[in-house]
This record gives structure tokens, C-alpha cells and sequence, in this order.
């Protein structure tokens, strides 16, 4: 597993539980050493990521609670429309924030009862994506970008343009979706100068802290 995906499942994993967990346990779960559990855990806060050391009884390392939304009341019509404009998104492959996309949306679509659930089903089914486009990033790209939009983080990239492929370090200022493809307007650290880069071209991606 790369850092960059390991960083994303700690996050996930934190998020999803309801008690503190240890370092060695996450060492022992992601196959790593204590050691990079809490660099990454470092990186993490460096990204303004909540990471808090609980103590006694079910205590460890957890989120800070207030980072997650308290439960908000939707209406079963407000329910099926952000679902369906979900789905749609999440077919598109052009946002680079799909993953967490489809997760928000499972979580939606789980709350609704169950008669609710089969009509969605069947709002859904009626409808058709046509024209997806054929050039899409990586999941693992995609997650390093919605990290560094969300945290405002550098990025080093590894990307292939019309000169070949070259390494870049780049701080995300805009994410452009167009009906083809996706754009990063970025600034390059090493020149100071504004860049674009189409997503679909970045091979690689990770966060970087800030030199």
C-alpha cells in the first residue's frame, strides 16, 4: 500500500470508530512499524487532521469529535435528489473527491427506510449516464488531490505531459471540471509560477509537507 493511500484508510478508519485505537494496533493492521504509524499520524495533523490520544477504557488515538458533523434531518425527497446527483457525479470520474463522494452517498442512502430505498432504486435505474469520459485519474491520485484541496497541502506530482515526465511540487489553488476531463491550476513551489496540469496525466501523487 502507498503512503498516500495508507494516510487516506487511517483517516477513514478514525473516522469510523467509536472508540481510540493504538499505534500498534494500526502498525499491526496497515503491516508497518510503530514507528511510521506515527510519522503518518504526524503528517495527518500536519494536515489539520484532529488526531487526539484518549485516555482509560476504549481510549487511544481517535478523531476529535467535533470534526464530524452531529446528524442532519433530510427530507426523503432531499435524500433521493442528492443520491441521484451523486450517482451521476460518481459516474462522471472527473472529480477527484470521488471516493469520499460515494461514501457520503451510502450513508444517505442507508438512512432512508426501506419502501424509500426501493424507489430510489427505481429513480436511479431510469436514469443513464451516456458519454462517461474514457480518461479518468487513479483512485489513488483522486485521493491525494481531495486531500490537498481539503487541507490546503503541497503535492508532489509525477506527470506526464507533451515533453515527457517530469516531478513537480505543487500547492492546489483550483479544481476546474470540464465535461472531458479535470484541471488543476496549481503554482509550482520549486518555480513560483502558476501551472495547469489535466489530471487524468498525473501518475503519481502524495502529500508533502511544507519546506
Amino acid at each position: 500500500m502507498r503512503r498516500t493511500e495508507r494516510l487516506f484508510a487511517i483517516t477513514e478508519l478514525l473516522r469510523a470508530r467509536r472508540t481510540g485505537i493504538t499505534a500498534e494496533a494500526l502498525a499491526e493492521r496497515f503491516e508497518v512499524s510503530v514507528r511510521t504509524i506515527y510519522r503518518d499520524l504526524d503528517s495527518l495533523r500536519a494536515a489539520a487532521l484532529p488526531v487526539i490520544g484518549e485516555r482509560g477504557r476504549g481510549g487511544g488515538l481517535a478523531l476529535d469529535r467535533s470534526y464530524s458533523l452531529p446528524p442532519v434531518n433530510f427530507s426523503a425527497r432531499e435524500a433521493v435528489i442528492l443520491v441521484t446527483t451523486g450517482r451521476w457525479l460518481e459516474q462522471t470520474r472527473q472529480m477527484p473527491f470521488v471516493e469520499t463522494l460515494r461514501s457520503a452517498i451510502d450513508k444517505v442512502q442507508g438512512a432512508l427506510p426501506a419502501a424509500r430505498q426501493r424507489e430510489l432504486g427505481r429513480l436511479v435505474s431510469t436514469l443513464a449516464w451516456v458519454g462517461v469520459p474514457a480518461r479518468a485519474a487513479s483512485p489513488e491520485v483522486r485521493a491525494a488531490v481531495e486531500q490537498a484541496w481539503l487541507h490546503d497541502t503541497p503535492l508532489r506530482i509525477t506527470y506526464r505531459g507533451s515533453r515527457g515526465v517530469s516531478e513537480r511540487e505543487v500547492r492546489l489553488e483550483a479544481v476546474l471540471i470540464e465535461r472531458t476531463m479535470t484541471l488543476l491550476n496549481c503554482r509550482d513551489l520549486e518555480l513560483d509560477a502558476k501551472r495547469q496540469f489535466r489530471m487524468h496525466r498525473i501518475e503519481r501523487a502524495e502529500l508533502v509537507r511544507d519546506s
